[in-house]
């Protein structure tokens, strides 16, 4: 079995883009959080206020002979608006905006991490390829290292398994695509 990999992606509301990965062949484990703030052990309720800095995502362990980083990446872009500020559906504020952040060593929860270089240069390409799509010559989504992460409270863990019907401002229908997806590049 090969190493496992890691990334983590901010896709607005947390609970949504936690089902879509975990339903994708080749993730091995999701757990969502908050990434990139200014606090320690933050709560949901500071995180809300938006003074915290943090943005909500999901932390995505995946097996690289399954699924590739790039192909995990392309993904993350058809549950996203790219071209929104700090708003994804009808979720707004800084926590919801988007970002894509890679592992570091001060980062990383696997002891073999692959080289922040190696990742870094696989998103910028994903990242141009969706600029060229778009027509644009920026787009409001970070790519950035993973300065801290931390883990939401088991409450948010699972959220829509654990509540169907739950909200959630994916279309259902990314639950379906995920779910059929032939993840092998």
């Amino acid at each position: 079995m090969s190493e496992l990999k890691e990334i983590w992606y901010a896709a607005g509301c947390f609970w949504g883009a936690q089902k879509f990965f975990k339903l994708v062949d080749g993730v091995e484990f999701t757990e969502v959080g908050f990434a990139n703030g200014h606090t320690d052990n933050p709560t949901y309720e500071e995180v809300y206020t938006d003074t915290t800095g943090y943005a909500e995502c999901v932390y995505v362990r995946y097996n690289p002979e399954k699924i590739s980083l790039k192909k995990l990446t392309e993904l993350y872009f058809k549950i996203i608006d790219p071209l929104s500020l700090n708003k994804q559906g009808e979720d707004v504020g800084t926590r919801y905006r988007t970002g894509v952040y890679y592992a570091t060593k001060f980062a990383s929860k696997i002891p073999q991490s692959p080289t922040e270089q190696e990742d870094l240069a696989i998103l910028k390409e994903v990242f141009e390829q969706v600029k060229k799509e778009l027509k644009v010559d920026s787009i409001p989504v970070e790519l950035k290292p993973l300065e801290r992460f931390c883990p939401a409270s088991e409450y948010h863990q699972d959220y829509l398994d654990k509540n169907p019907g739950g909200y959630c401002h994916l279309n259902p229908e990314l639950f379906h695509y995920a779910r059929s997806l032939n993840s092998k590049d």
